[in-house]
């Protein structure tokens, strides 16, 4: 676990007494909300619907027990008892009072923890692989380069101003788990040769322009990471529309001027970045220490035998550790009929504790808004699963049906057009209810609750975008969509549902699957590319079909 600098603390406790007295002259009628809103969201600080917004930073989604549990105090003392996840492995408070705010950041200060960079025109938290550190398909651990570029990004003068928004996202294994495809830019640890180095992806982006990411470069040596991720920003700075923010990320820059463009322009500039950069494998050897392997404790190699709920749980939240006798666990933030992403104090607690206990006191946030304890041994995993279901956290649907992406939507965020937490609530429980879960395998359901796209559907096997219709809220539905190195941009199957339709038509869709597959074994992401999009608009708008699933 990376622990910060005296620089680091000095920083971030400076900055919680300068946005102390912002608040102070917002409070007292001194700043205008205009004048304030820029401030505020230096500090991960948004107006909602309802209330303010606390957006908290997790690096590459890692935490310890002890930051853990602060979140739940936090939760507890300044919000509602419980933190929201979010598909960018940070997590949000949705009901904080304005003048309590600081004293929320000096208490994540005390655990090594800040809302720098969580929103406005800066590179954001620069998200990784859950499964980091663990996963038996890694190359290399990813988390020591996103640190070396939170390092390098934090604070960085030329780059808190950009035309948009800036996400970078990397993974460091065969597996994709990170959607490095779908960010500004996406990097990918690949080894040539011996060394290690990364492909490089640039102008990838969802929203209401969803765009896959482009090979900008097929292997970039892992000493010149800094200096060209340096280059493409600095690109991006003077390229990037502010005339127009809908058209402002890099991946209009992209689409517009060409790639091949693009790259001359990022190569020259890299030219000057390279020769000015001093090097970073001093500062990689000492991040790569703090990343180091637990001292693992050696056990079994099997799953141990259990109760009909333990083998259903583990055959779902499961998955290969690079050890034989440990694996890496998924604590489903998804329980049919709860919001999803949401945990409370209580259950923030108890995976603290598992993770001190069983986890080698090491947790990781995942995109999926789900949690993960990365390093468990397999002889451990009865006490964990009973533990987890004692907290109503042990429901056994990671990659099922009703592990479903959803945002904040219509009941909090001020930008949304229409519902997703009912509606992923509504799927869930029908396929609960069912107990069809199983049966159907692993599929991906997001929804967004509007054009935004924080949902991630348009990368959904089926994906759902809520949106506002003549007063009325309705939903758009993609099929095909894939967050994974395989990525694919869904497509959309034809007319809206009404609210009340949507549930029904979701129904329909995995019935044609169900009909179509040929074996337990296609999944329906492999039955959609063998199949098309045809049958399952058929079973979508042709009336029989209708009449069928109601």
């Amino acid at each position: 676990m990376y622990a910060y600098s005296d620089f680091d603390e000095s920083f971030v406790r400076d900055r919680v007494r300068q946005f102390r007295d912002q608040v102070a002259r917002r409070i007292d009628g001194r700043l205008t909300e205009d004048e304030f809103k820029p401030l505020r969201l230096m500090n991960g600080l948004y107006l909602q619907l309802h209330a303010y917004m606390l957006r908290v930073a997790i690096p590459y989604g890692t935490l310890d027990a002890r930051q853990m549990r602060q979140l739940a105090a936090i939760s507890e003392r300044w919000d509602r008892g419980y933190g929201h996840f979010t598909t960018r492995q940070n997590i949000q408070f949705n009901w904080p009072k304005l003048g309590d705010v600081p004293d929320m950041l000096d208490a994540l200060a005390d655990v090594g923890m800040h809302a720098i960079q969580t929103s406005g025109n800066c590179v954001r938290n620069v998200t990784s692989d859950h499964f980091a550190g663990a996963a038996a398909d890694e190359i290399a651990d990813p988390r020591p380069y996103a640190e070396l570029l939170r390092q390098w990004s934090s604070d960085h003068p030329e780059f808190q101003y950009l035309p948009r928004k800036f996400k970078i996202a990397i993974t460091g294994a065969t597996a994709d788990r990170a959607v490095t495809r779908a960010h500004d830019i996406g990097l990918r640890v690949v080894a040539r040769d011996g060394a290690v180095g990364f492909q490089v992806s640039v102008g990838g982006g969802l929203g209401r322009t969803p765009m896959i990411g482009r090979i900008i470069r097929d292997f970039l040596p892992e000493a010149d990471l800094v200096p060209y991720v340096e280059a493409v920003l600095g690109v991006y700075n003077q390229l990037g529309r502010r005339d127009n923010k809908y058209k402002a990320r890099i991946k209009i820059a992209v689409h517009e001027m060409g790639l091949d463009t693009i790259r001359d322009l990022v190569e020259a500039r890299f030219a000057e970045t390279r020769s000015e950069f001093p090097g970073a494998e001093a500062a990689l050897a000492e991040i790569r220490a703090a990343f180091r392997a637990p001292g693992f404790r050696a056990g079994g190699t099997a799953i141990p035998s259990g109760s009909p709920a333990f083998r259903a749980w583990a055959d779902t939240n499961l998955a290969a550790h690079r050890r034989g006798d440990h694996a890496i666990v998924t604590v489903s933030l998804k329980t049919p009929g709860q919001q999803p992403g949401d945990a409370s104090a209580d259950q923030m607690r108890v995976i603290a504790d598992l993770a001190e206990t069983y986890g080698y006191d090491e947790i990781r946030i995942s995109h999926r808004q789900n949690v993960i304890l990365p390093h468990v041994r397999k002889d451990d995993l009865p006490a964990v699963f009973e533990a987890l279901a004692a907290a109503g956290l042990a429901a056994a649907n990671a990659g099922l049906i009703s592990d479903i992406i959803a945002c904040p939507g219509m009941d909090y965020c001020a930008l949304a057009t229409a519902r997703s937490i009912p509606v992923a609530q509504e799927i869930a429980v029908l396929f609960e209810t069912l107990d069809l879960a199983h049966e159907v395998g692993p599929l991906r359901l997001n929804v967004s609750g509007c054009i935004n796209a924080c949902g991630h559907h348009h990368v959904a096997d089926i994906g759902i975008l809520g949106l506002e219709r003549a007063g009325a809220e309705t939903y758009q539905i993609t099929l095909g969509g894939d967050p994974t190195e395989r990525i694919a941009i869904g497509e959309r199957t034809g007319p809206g549902f009404a609210a009340d339709e949507i549930v029904g038509a979701v129904e329909r869709i995995v019935m044609a699957y169900l009909e179509r597959r040929e074996s337990r074994d296609e999944t329906f992401a492999d039955a959609y590319r063998r199949l098309g999009l045809a049958p399952f608009q058929e079973a979508l708008y042709t009336e029989g079909s209708k009449e069928d699933a109601a």
